[in-house]
């Protein structure tokens, strides 16, 4: 079974990586992703891409999937399509940060990532 949180809500202020999760019975799934912006500051972005493991060390040179670039609170979806990738066994959250303009050089992203298998054979069956 899938975790429900690949991210629990947190604050972020710097590059990261979230914990390695075991994704189980939902290898070879469609995932849907969600991201909850629930606090950030002017003039600064968000990257944040999902990586997929075999063996939960090894992470490829490749994301499986990334949101596009982030600026202000919200949330947003992102469809994961595992079918092509039923060896992957474990997720991890990859984020960078970066902060320009005056005032305090820190970021500051208040979020969270969700996960939900959606199920197997829906985006061929969508398209």
């Amino acid at each position: 079974m899938l975790p429900n949180f690949l991210l629990p809500e947190q604050v972020v202020r710097q590059n990261g990586s979230g914990p390695t999760l075991e994704i189980g019975d939902s290898a070879g799934d469609v995932i849907s992703l969600t991201l909850g912006i629930h606090r950030t500051i002017e003039q600064q972005s968000l990257d944040l891409s999902i990586s997929g493991s075999v063996d939960g060390e090894n992470w490829g040179d490749k994301p499986l999937a990334a949101f596009p670039q982030k600026f202000y609170c919200g949330v947003y979806s992102l469809i994961v399509d595992l079918s092509d990738r039923p060896d992957v066994r474990f997720l991890r959250v990859d984020w960078k940060v970066s902060r320009w303009g005056r005032g305090e050089p820190t970021p500051l992203f208040g979020m969270y990532v969700f996960a939900e298998a959606v199920g197997q054979g829906v985006m061929g069956a969508a398209g």
